[in-house]
């Protein structure tokens, strides 16, 4: 079977405007949501991604039609059955274990194989689980399956012993449906589990304090059928806003909140990028002089863990040391041995990357994991010579036609099969 790689020659400048696509963290958990509803229910504004069509089969297993145009998705969930959901999807996609919530609440049961997607080291869903079992389910793991079950879903007050974005919606998917009142405490505050309740609640749930520590679910009956559009992708925007600091001559990202990119806006200006914030957009130019910053990831309002990676290349621009610390996932560092083929000076001891300047050179080097993926790419713009990323469906499962994006930026890349 044939595999593609991703060709970059380095060193073009970057110039023009990029649209940012909807939101990936937001699809992967609005899509399971909409199995939940009587009636059809239609997603605005979806990017197109693998993982957009996985989770498409995974209601198609469930007797539910999915018909996708464009960037609109018409989920009609009225025939929907509870059919156990076969291991091979499920273990493409981490989020699939978003179904769980979805089907819990609608059917009271599921059966569901392990999820799988990235490997950024130790993500258990223990707080998934323990927020099942709070609102009444029995959950069991056999044969490599995730069996759930509950005679009825009773409201519960939970707390969640890590702030945990999967854990926050799932369990509020489930308690959606669940009879009487659920509190979740320490929940995570992230944009996307705003979007997730507004469906919700669109679509006749009853869900206060969502982007708050706090989340207070009146259970209903039933969920009825609405349309909704997706938020903006922040982590998309953020990989741009990163490649653009690095090479941009005047890169304009256009469908942003610009909200949700104050972390990363603020450390961009830091180093000494060139960023103007409009009402829904950004342009961004790189600087001739670069500072050496420190950058720690944290929950949200913090700096994003997913953009731990895709910023990485931009600090061997740095006139001086920086470092880059992730407290979410200490683990994922596979990008630095990359880096290091491509001749960038870097190390990384216990969750913490040292970078120092560096002229990348271009050289062979796989993604290991999504946002890898992106920084490799990223590396690649400023790079000399040509490099090869492979791998290069792990950026599928994320990125919306990012060869074609860089390409109308200016950027000297293309799709290859090996």
């Amino acid at each position: 079977m044939s595999e593609e790689v991703i060709k970059i020659r380095g060193g073009n400048p970057l110039k023009g405007s990029v649209q940012i696509s909807g939101a990936k963290n937001s699809a992967v958990a609005l899509i399971p949501a909409t199995l939940m509803a009587s009636s059809p229910v239609t997603l605005e504004g979806l990017p197109e991604i693998s993982d957009v069509v996985t989770l498409m089969s995974l209601l198609e297993d469930l007797n539910i039609t999915t018909t996708l145009d464009g960037d609109r998705l018409t989920v009609d969930p009225s025939n929907a059955v509870n059919m156990p959901l076969p291991n091979h999807k499920v273990q493409s996609l981490r989020a699939s274990y978003y179904m769980m919530g979805a089907m819990l609440g609608k059917f009271k049961k599921c059966v569901i194989g392990l999820p799988g997607g990235c490997p950024l080291g130790p993500r258990p869903i223990d707080q998934h689980i323990k927020g099942f079992e709070a609102l009444g389910a029995t959950v069991t793991n056999e044969a490599g399956g995730m069996y759930l079950e509950a005679k009825e879903l009773k409201g519960a007050k939970i707390f969640l012993d890590v702030v945990s974005v999967g854990a926050t919606i799932n369990i509020m998917l489930a308690a959606s449906m669940a009879k009487g009142k659920t509190v979740i405490e320490n929940a995570a505050k992230e944009p996307e589990i705003v979007d997730v309740a507004t469906l919700l609640n669109n679509m006749g749930a009853k869900i206060r304090g969502a982007g708050t520590d706090t989340l207070k679910i009146e259970g209903v009956e039933s969920l009825q059928g609405t349309s909704h559009t997706i938020i903006p992708d922040r982590i998309e925007a953020g990989t741009y806003m990163c490649a653009a600091a690095m090479m941009g001559e005047e890169v304009l990202i256009e469908n942003i909140i610009p909200l949700h990119m104050e972390p990363l806006t603020a450390k961009l200006i830091e180093m000494g990028v060139n960023v103007q914030i409009g009402e829904d957009k950004a342009l961004i130019s790189k600087p001739e002089k670069y500072n050496p910053v420190t950058i720690t990831t944290n929950v949200y309002p913090g700096f994003a863990t997913d953009l731990q990676q895709p910023f990485t290349p931009l600090l061997f621009m740095a006139d001086g040391q920086s470092t880059i610390t992730d407290t979410i996932y200490p683990a994922r560092f596979k990008h630095v041995d990359e880096l290091s083929r491509m001749n960038g000076d870097i190390t990384e001891s216990g969750g913490t990357a040292t970078v120092k300047p560096s002229q990348l050179s271009g050289a062979e080097v796989a993604a290991s994991d999504l946002r890898a993926g992106a920084c490799l790419v990223i590396a690649g713009l400023a790079a000399e010579g040509i490099t090869t990323v492979y791998n290069v469906r792990h950026i599928d499962r994320g990125y919306s036609g990012i060869v074609e994006k860089l390409k109308t930026l200016g950027a000297d890349i293309w799709r290859e099969e090996i």
